[in-house]
C-alpha cells in the first residue's frame, strides 16, 4: 500500500467507516495498519496518517472488538472518544506539515491552518489540547521542529541557516533558541557531537 501522508479533505466512500487511529506517525505506520485492516477481512479503501476508511465487502457491521484488538496488539489505539479524536487530528496536522510538507512555500501560521481543517475556534482547540497534553499547541510545535532540525542537520546536508529557513524560522538565532531549550544545547553543538548523537527520537514518544 502507497503510504498517504496528505491533509486533504477526503469523504470517505459511501457504506465505509472512518477509523481514527493513535500512534500512526510515519509512512511504515500506513503499511502495518493497512495489512492488519485488510488480513480482519476488510475493505480497506484509504489508509493515511491518523486515520483509514474501511467497509465490510459483504456490507455486514464492522466487529469493533476485533479490530481495536488488532491496532493495540501492533502498537495503535483506536481513537472513540470525540475530544481524544479531535487532540490527536491536531497532532497528526501539525506531524505531517513539519516532518512530511507539501510541495510549495512552507506554512507559517499554525493556528490558522488547524482552525481551516479541524473548523473549530482556535482558543477552543487550544484549551482542549493543553487540557488533554499538559502543553500548549505551541509548545508541541517547538518540540516537533527541533526534532525535524535534529534529522535535517544529521544529513549534514544543509548548513544550519539552511535548516532555519526550510522549517520556517526568522533566523539561525531564532532556532538556536527554541534548539537550546528543548535540547539543552545549540545547533552547532549538537552537530559537533557527530552521527552518535543524531539518533532520531521515534514521533510517537513526542505525540
Amino acid at each position: 500500500m502507497k503510504a498517504d501522508v496528505s491533509i486533504a479533505h477526503v469523504i470517505p466512500p459511501p457504506g465505509s467507516h472512518r477509523l481514527l487511529i493513535k500512534n500512526m506517525v510515519c509512512p511504515q505506520c500506513i503499511r502495518v495498519v493497512g495489512e492488519d485492516l485488510a488480513a480482519l477481512g476488510l475493505q480497506v479503501h484509504r489508509v493515511a496518517l491518523g486515520e483509514a476508511d474501511v467497509s465490510m465487502p459483504d456490507g455486514t457491521s464492522l466487529d469493533w472488538a476485533a479490530i481495536r484488538s488488532r491496532l493495540h496488539d501492533a502498537g495503535f489505539e483506536l481513537l472513540e472518544d470525540a475530544r481524544d479524536q479531535l487532540v490527536d487530528r491536531i497532532k497528526t496536522l501539525l506531524v505531517v506539515l513539519i516532518h512530511y510538507p507539501p510541495p510549495g512555500p512552507r506554512l507559517l501560521n499554525y493556528s490558522d491552518y488547524l482552525v481551516e481543517h479541524l473548523g473549530k475556534d482556535y482558543h477552543y482547540l487550544s484549551h482542549l489540547f493543553s487540557a488533554a497534553e499538559g502543553l500548549t499547541i505551541e509548545k508541541f510545535i517547538i518540540r516537533q521542529k527541533v526534532e525535524r532540525a535534529k534529522e535535517l542537520i544529521g544529513y549534514d546536508e544543509l548548513p544550519i541557516a539552511g535548516v532555519a529557513e526550510l522549517l520556517g524560522y526568522s533566523s539561525p538565532a531564532h532556532l538556536s533558541r527554541q534548539f537550546r531549550q528543548v535540547t539543552g544545547i545549540t545547533p552547532t553543538e549538537f552537530q559537533r557531537l557527530g552521527p552518535a548523537s543524531h539518533a532520531r527520537r521515534s514521533l510517537d514518544s513526542l505525540i
